[in-house]
């Protein structure tokens, strides 16, 4: 049976929807309210975006202060996670000899982003981090000992996107700082995974995406920039605010607020999106993440006795995401497969190379322990 939550959303009642982490299903409601705005946006289009815009931003920015615990001055809207990651590298003044640190884990799009720094004679160094793994200290120590005098950046996931591990940040963060090194958190799964206060970690930058688990139309996501480095991060895009005389707000709001004419709706719907969520159990939000957290560690124990192995990872490193090793092989063919004939949505990726292979599943309102079931039952014979 599906959840009884599943009818809030406009999902394919056919498809058993197993992949919510890449994408995030934004509910009818909010989806509604985004073509209302976008309505009123188009009734009259210099009062909304040029006399209304910026104080609905404001609103917005405070509803995610108080999702993230932090101050909305120190945060920008962008587009996704990749972009507050690309946004970040290309701001830095990077020389030849520096080195950008990641791990084996990162997500390729922002690996990548680093990865186009190397025609600036940048060398990119990736910490390997093993999965499975018995322990968030082996994350810690995998990137300690390729950070070096040289290392301007550490790239350093939250949750990471192909093993959906919580990464110990606040400690790598600390660490790192330590040594004189920044960090770009990329938490693109994180709002409305786990609880965020950015207050009290404090990096130099951290990035997330509010089209995932916060279920919001996509193209929210956010930039949080500490304001001692501020003065020095600039947006992809330059525009207006870049040589604006105002000073009642600052350069850095300037800067990012209107970056060019766009559809600013999902952004707007971020208040929404949260008031929905938080209405779906008696407990709110942080019940609701319990219960998805719950269900992703009953699925991924399910998937793990119907191929006989032991859980990748200790429960500590889980959230709402889980992935599980597969025995070698191709892995497009089975994940096409699974779609084709069984009409299950779920990724296969090869995993951290060829031929190993590792499936993902995620959790939200929406999916059931049958879900799982149903992808538990098709997995032998198509293995």
């Amino acid at each position: 049976m599906p959840s009884e939550l599943a009818r809030h959303f406009v999902l394919d009642p056919e498809v058993v929807f197993l992949n919510h982490g890449s994408y995030g299903a934004c509910p009818r409601v909010v989806l509604e309210k985004q073509s209302e705005l976008r309505v009123r946006m188009e009734r009259e289009p210099v009062l909304f975006l040029a006399r209304e815009q910026e104080k609905l931003l404001d609103g917005a920015r405070g509803v995610l202060g108080e999702l993230v615990g932090a101050d909305p001055d120190d945060l920008a809207f962008v587009k996704n996670a990749s972009t507050g990651v690309s946004t970040v590298v290309r701001s830095l003044d990077l020389r030849p000899g520096d080195e950008l640190l990641t791990t084996s884990h990162a997500y390729n799009a922002c690996h990548n982003a680093l990865r186009a720094q190397e025609r600036r004679g940048v060398k990119v160094v990736a910490a390997e981090v093993p999965f499975p793994i018995r322990s968030s200290s082996e994350v810690v120590e995998a990137v300690l000992a390729r950070a070096s005098p040289r290392t301007r950046l550490a790239l350093i996931d939250h949750v990471t996107s192909p093993t959906g591990l919580i990464f110990p940040v606040a400690e790598i963060v600390r660490a790192l700082e330590a040594r004189g090194i920044d960090s770009i958190v990329d938490g693109a799964h994180v709002p409305g995974m786990l609880p965020l206060d950015l207050r009290a970690l404090s990096p130099a930058y951290y990035t997330g995406n509010c089209h995932k688990w916060v279920c919001t139309p996509k193209g929210c996501a956010f930039l949080f920039v500490r304001r001692d480095r501020q003065e020095a991060i600039l947006p992809l895009t330059i525009s207006h605010g870049y040589n604006a005389a105002r000073t009642d707000r600052s350069r850095f709001r300037l800067l990012f607020d209107v970056t060019g004419t766009d559809d600013p709706t999902a952004v707007l719907c971020l208040g929404d999106s949260i008031r929905f969520l938080e209405s779906l159990l008696p407990g709110g939000f942080p019940a609701l993440m319990r219960r998805n957290r719950a269900l992703a560690l009953e699925a991924r124990a399910l998937l793990c006795k119907t191929l006989g192995i032991e859980e990748p990872a200790p429960e500590s490193m889980i959230g709402s995401l889980a992935t599980i090793p597969l025995p070698d092989g191709p892995a497009e063919p089975l994940q096409r497969a699974l779609w084709e004939k069984r009409r299950i949505e779920v990724p296969v990726w090869s995993f951290p190379s060829v031929p190993r292979r590792i499936l993902r599943v995620s959790a939200q309102a929406y999916n059931s322990i049958d879900d799982y079931a149903a992808l538990a039952g098709a997995l032998p014979s198509m293995l």
